[in-house]
């Protein structure tokens, strides 16, 4: 039997390798499949990255995208543990919050948004969250 294995929970795939300058400098280069991270703060996400854009009650706009992509990646090298979300989790919600209000973003969506991940996103950040591999169609094993 062929079998699949996938994540589920996305939603978006980045067309274009997309780069942009943070305030988040690890001590050491990050280089991961997909996200790589320089101690300058320089975060590169490659093309074919997929996340789940805007997270919660929200609507998926545009002033949102930029963000929501910068903000998952992030949390994903948190959760792959090459950042320390006890350390990285409050600066990457404050990325997001600029990246959001630099796109067009109330300034009062953007504190909201912010607050948001504050209160409800740590498990997306912490370690022990990893997205489960699903195996299909039913009976396939690794």
């Amino acid at each position: 039997m062929k079998c699949i294995a996938y994540n589920d929970g996305y939603k978006y795939q980045l067309k274009e390798a997309y780069a942009v300058a943070i305030d988040i400098t690890p001590a050491t280069a990050i280089d991961t499949e997909y996200i790589d991270l320089d101690t300058a703060g320089n975060l590169t996400i490659a093309k074919g990255y997929a996340w789940d854009g805007p997270s919660g009650p929200t609507i998926d706009t545009l002033s949102f995208m930029r963000g929501s992509l910068i903000h998952d990646a992030l949390y994903q090298l948190m959760r792959e543990s090459h950042l320390d979300h006890n350390i990285y989790r409050e600066p990457a919600d404050r990325v997001l919050q600029k990246i959001c209000k630099e796109d067009g973003m109330w300034s009062v969506r953007a504190w909201w948004v912010y607050h948001g991940v504050r209160l409800f996103a740590d498990p997306a950040a912490d370690p022990a969250d990893k997205r489960p591999v699903i195996r299909a169609p039913e009976g396939c094993e690794p």
